[in-house]
């Protein structure tokens, strides 16, 4: 892990530097020094910085901070629920969300800085706290959006016009609560904001049971987060954003499980026993330098990031259940520079181009106790054996893109460039992608938006398995299918159009449909006792669907509603064919296949009214059900918990104010299955959460 600490050092170093050296404010006449207002110069490059950068025709969805108050738990709410509330967003177990059908391929980025990839396990790093403003793009995206593309969610982080802080204090049902505490401070040209949080819960995965309370299920999380910034002169600045995040997760248990295996020494285990475990920890160091004039913006960034996952096993249990005990390990350091510009070269036009270079060393190490077997693959012994391996690959991305933004006709927007990406992992792939967006502004009140784009996915290096499943011959955890082909990119065309309506002051709609056909479609399972998901491909893939979308407000009053139907296919599994059983592979080589993931309609909804001081809310998310059963071919039942909730603000002074909350989570108490342990890479079963009521005490100052 020390090797993580080489470019975080350096890029203090530079930052501290950059301060050091960046030239004086020119002298007036008289010789006084002229001061720069730095909130003024931050607010211009602000949004230059979203120039450089810009949607330029794809599905934009934005969530600002007064909307996140209004949903369940607010600020204290995990940052995956805050997505559910974008149109088109599936919610699954482990506090995964599926954009549009697809399992993962999201991009994150804070302040349009694009946030390097990491192992994902129980607990996000992302804190909805230091949250401003949520950007969800989605569809044909601009050139400048690679390899990661199902969705683009780009968080603004919080900042004040003055020194403030808040400490804050939140518990509730299942043995939850966490505190917090956050501060923005500024002299002269240094602006920084800090915030951190540690949260215990005997809910920190979802329960296997259909019971109240789970077995085996506490969590304990500390992440913390700063964002500092330096305006060097009336033009240019740079900013620096650290992150760590540390999470112990218990693995809930499911009681009452048969045993399968005989263990020397064992003669009897409960189920409701076992005690595995997951260690999770995520870091990451972003400096980024940004230069805006009235001829050229320019935004260069390096990153390094470094996580870990560890999974312990309960060694007997795990042999008695499963035959199989895994000590997983799994480590990933990246770091990468990325640069983006863009010049006004005419009236009607503006080009933009850009490049992105990174490294990524994944490392894995298990250790693996097994039980030998005979021919007919009966256990042949109760005395388990060990079984270590390791592996390590170093991977490179490179892309470069470049796009103009040509404007031919009063309200015509037409955005047409292309990106070149080159893969060097475990396969070495190359790819040229064209984009092309349209967007044309009827007049005020309505915009039409359509595009194309071709699109180069990498499987995440991080997840790739390529441990030789020879080692296992002979043991309790032998494969049936002796097949491992390689994992490769997924290649695919990308259609979308929509319409935006704004039908008064008060009331907005859109409708948007896409369509998606993939090559080698990447998908990701969970196939073994680990949260450590694992990629694979469907030879062919189809993903389309419709969304719809409306939002009104009016005085303190607001409300909205987001439906989606889509359908997401697969056909022929080439890589990763061990995972499978034969018989599920033999049927998906012939038949188009449901993803697990794929959900045929989602809804949210959500009403809220503010009164003075005091702000009443409820909402609540709907689906279909996600996939189960052989080869995806059923789904479970739908669901529709709804959540309400009361803030009142006790306010002493203009900075100064106390906030009491009061949430109550699935007020009905409904049961519902998010998984049933059944389906394509699916591991055990989860429910929802039931009923739950937390409190929020809340100090700003």
């Amino acid at each position: 892990m020390s090797r993580t600490l080489y470019l975080p050092v350096f890029l203090l170093t530079t930052v501290a530097l950059a301060a050091q050296t960046a030239p004086p404010p020119a002298p007036t006449p008289d010789g006084a020094p002229v001061l720069l207002d730095r909130m003024v110069v931050s607010d211009k490059l602000d949004k230059a910085r979203e120039d450089i950068v810009p949607s330029l025709g794809a599905t934009e969805f934005r969530i600002d901070r007064a909307q996140i108050d209004a949903l369940a738990l607010g600020a204290a709410a995990g940052f995956n629920e805050v997505l559910l509330h974008v149109p088109g967003v599936a919610q699954d177990s482990f506090g995964q969300v599926h954009v549009r059908g697809e399992h993962a391929n999201l991009q994150y980025r804070i302040n349009d800085v694009l946030l390097p990839e990491g192992l994902t396990g129980f607990g996000s790093e992302l804190d909805t706290r230091f949250v401003d403003t949520v950007n969800v793009l989605t569809g044909a995206l601009p050139a400048q959006y690679g390899y990661r593309t199902s969705g683009v969610v780009d968080i603004h982080t919080r900042s004040s016009t003055h020194d403030t802080g808040d400490v804050s204090h939140y518990g509730g049902s299942f043995g939850t609560r966490r505190a917090s505490a956050e501060a923005t401070a500024s002299q002269d040209r240094l602006a920084g904001y800090v915030t951190a949080s540690d949260e215990q819960s005997g809910l920190g995965v979802e329960n296997p049971t259909a019971a109240r309370a789970a077995i085996h299920d506490h969590k304990d999380q500390f992440k913390t987060f700063a964002l500092f910034s330096y305006v060097i002169d009336d033009s240019s600045r740079m900013s620096l954003m650290l992150s760590a995040s540390f999470a112990r997760f218990q693995i809930p248990n499911n009681p009452g499980q048969a045993p399968a295996f005989t263990l020397q020494g064992v003669p009897t285990f409960a189920s409701a026993n076992l005690d595995e475990n997951q260690h999770e920890q995520n870091h990451y160091a972003i400096v980024a330098y940004q230069k805006s004039t009235g001829a050229m913006s320019v935004q260069v960034s390096a990153f390094t990031r470094y996580s870990q996952v560890v999974f312990s096993p309960d060694r007997n249990g795990d042999l008695i259940f499963n035959g199989v005990a895994s000590d997983v390990r799994r480590a990933i350091v990246g770091t990468g520079l990325e640069a983006d510009f863009m010049v006004p070269l005419a009236a009607a036009h503006t080009l933009r181009a850009g490049a992105i270079l990174t490294s990524t060393n994944a490392g894995t190490s298990t250790s693996t106790a097994v039980f030998a077997t005979d021919s007919a693959g009966n256990q042949a012994s109760a005395v388990p054996f060990d079984i270590a391996a390791s592996q390590s690959k170093l991977g490179w991305l490179f892309g470069v893109y470049g796009q103009d933004e040509w404007n031919p006709l009063s309200g015509l927007t037409i955005n047409f460039g292309a990106r070149a990406d080159a893969s060097r992992s475990y396969t070495n792939e190359n790819q040229l992608s064209p984009r092309l967006n349209f967007v044309y502004k009827l007049d005020e009140t309505a915009a039409l938006h359509a595009g194309y784009a071709r699109y180069f996915t990498p499987p995440p290096l991080e997840l790739v398995q390529t441990a030789t499943i020879g080692k296992f011959t002979g043991t309790t955890n032998e494969p049936t299918v002796a097949t491992s082909s390689p994992v490769l990119a997924e290649r695919s065309n990308y259609f979308d159009a929509g319409l935006s309506l704004k039908l008064s002051p008060n009331f907005t709609a859109g409708i948007d449909a896409y369509y998606k056909h993939a090559e080698n479609l990447l998908d990701e399972g969970q196939f073994g006792a680990a949260l450590i998901f694992s990629p694979f491909n469907y030879r062919k893939g189809r993903i389309y669907g419709v969304e719809l979308s409306g939002n009104y407000s009016h005085e303190g009053f607001s409300a909205y509603v987001n439906a989606a139907l889509s359908e997401a296919t697969g056909r022929n599994i080439v890589s990763g064919e061990f995972q499978f059983d034969p018989a599920e592979l033999t049927y998906i080589a012939t038949h188009d296949v449901h993803l697990d993931h794929d959900q045929r309609y989602t809804l949210s909804a959500g009403t809220s009214y503010k009164l003075g001081d005091t702000l009443a809310y409820a909402d609540f998310l709907s689906g279909s059900g996600l996939r189960r059963g052989f080869a995806n071919t059923a789904h479970l039942a739908a669901y529709h918990p709804l959540n309400v909730g009361l803030d009142h603000a006790f306010k002493f002074s203009a900075h100064r104010e106390v906030h009491a909350r009061l949430d109550v989570v699935n007020v009905f108490d409904k049961t519902y299955e998010l998984r049933d342990g059944s389906g394509i890479g699916v591991g055990a079963p989860q429910f929802g959460s039931r009923r739950g009521c937390y409190g929020t005490l809340s100090w700003n100052f």
